[in-house]
């Protein structure tokens, strides 16, 4: 049998995270999502659109989200022109996510705004805004930590994890990911 030295008081916590506004409006959205969003047919992408900026979404012109993919607040999400947002994308936006025009998503990648503070033993919520720039493409199955900023033209392979921010025109890959070679666009 294993004793739990108790050190410290683990109750540090001081109130909920969210306001009750908050979490009345992520209820509502959680009804629409699954009536509406989750289950419209994959080309109704002005339709998902439509949805999204009654809920607060700014997005841009022929900018395509599909309908698997996930978003946990759409008032606190900014897309640009001409992006794509692929199957089963999750956008953990408890902050700000702002993505840029010409920027691909692809399938299966996790955009997460919210972690904890593990020094804390109450483990505290932290949310922190994550920007993507313009002509950005996250491969599939890529993790974005939150507070990053990947500036225009990065291509961040697939599976990689970001864990700080990425510079501009350049190819990143691997966990942690870092950067391969310079990204030359021809024209």
């Amino acid at each position: 049998m294993y004793k739990i030295k108790k050190e410290v008081n683990i109750n540090t916590r001081i109130g909920p995270s969210f306001s009750i506004f908050n979490r009345f409006q992520r209820f509502i959205w959680g009804i629409v999502y699954i009536i509406f969003f989750r289950y419209s047919p994959r080309p109704f992408h002005k339709w998902r659109k439509w949805i999204l900026e009654i809920f607060g979404a700014k997005i841009g012109v022929n900018t395509n989200i599909y309908p698997s993919v996930k978003i946990w607040a759409p008032w606190n999400l900014v897309i640009g022109n001409d992006c794509g947002i692929g199957d089963e994308v999750e956008l953990y936006s408890m902050d700000k996510i702002l993505i840029g025009d010409r920027t691909v998503i692809s399938q299966g990648s996790f955009i997460c705004c919210g972690t904890h503070d593990y020094n804390d033993p109450g483990f505290p919520l932290l949310r922190k805004p994550i920007t993507i720039g313009n002509d950005v493409w996250i491969a599939v199955r890529v993790f974005v930590h939150p507070g990053i900023t990947i500036e225009d033209g990065c291509v961040v392979g697939a599976s990689s994890v970001v864990t700080s921010s990425l510079k501009k025109w350049f190819v990143y890959s691997g966990f942690p990911c870092v950067a391969i070679k310079e990204r030359k666009v021809l024209n």
